[in-house]
């Protein structure tokens, strides 16, 4: 795979199953994400939000059911050709280089050939310019904030066209948190396919276009956030309503 089409849903799951030894996690997902498009992807621990996360990007097989990018099968491909194709995921826990300077980690990124050291810096510190401040600093003792502004630009470095995101809210505090996912708002109206999942939905509800609930391994909600969404939400977690 070499580029992804924006004719079709930049990321489809259709009817898609996967698992660990033998034990089912997916039970036949049906998900579409499209260009410019931010999908929040909810449901309480163990759902399989983050499986579906790895199988989008070639980190995991589906024991069946198909997965397409850009209206492409991509059926076999690894990791790393999709990456190549544009499929970026920033994992739970961030994904930097913690004894690395803010510089390396970013220096890291240019080894593919995409763009030059300067220019990945330029748009980094552009964007986020506490990290131009603290572009000498190892990575490892900026703030919560800071390290996830960091694994952003990281991904953004590689001119992905589909934008996974695993728990971005973990340990933030609620006003570090509005401020990343008004950043990924951003990022998304430059026609980015944004597939974000978060076990706390209210602050990425305020930028979803479409929200999913995923509860033990099935799609059991998905449409347009609203207010109803709230009600669906407590009781999916909790198993009563609001």
């Amino acid at each position: 795979m070499t580029g992804l089409s924006t004719d079709e849903p930049l990321l489809e799951l259709r009817d898609v199953h996967a698992g660990y030894g033998g034990i089912t996690v997916l039970h036949g997902v049906d998900l579409k994400v499209a260009a410019g498009q931010v999908v929040a992807l909810l449901g309480p621990n163990g759902a399989g939000k983050t499986t579906t996360l790895k199988l989008a990007a070639g980190a995991h097989a589906a024991s069946s059911g198909r997965v397409f990018l850009g209206g492409r099968d991509a059926a076999g491909a690894r990791a790393g050709q999709l990456a190549r194709a544009g499929v970026c995921l920033i994992p739970e826990g961030r994904g930097i280089f913690p004894n690395l300077s803010v510089r390396e980690n970013l220096l890291m990124m240019t080894f593919a050939g995409r763009r030059a050291q300067a220019e990945v810096e330029e748009h980094t510190y552009s964007r986020f310019p506490v990290l131009g401040t603290r572009r000498a600093q190892p990575a490892g003792t900026l703030s919560g904030g800071e390290q996830q502004m960091l694994a952003l630009a990281r991904g953004l470095a590689t001119d992905p066209a589909v934008l996974l995101l695993d728990e971005l809210s973990m340990g933030l505090a609620p006003l570090v948190v509005a401020e990343l996912y008004a950043l990924v708002a951003e990022i998304a109206r430059g026609g980015v396919a944004v597939l974000v999942v978060e076990q706390f939905a209210t602050a990425v509800l305020k930028i979803a276009d479409h929200a999913a609930v995923l509860v033990r391994g099935r799609i059991q909600w998905q449409g347009t956030p609203d207010h109803a969404l709230h009600a669906e939400l407590s009781f999916y977690y909790l198993g009563t309503p609001s």
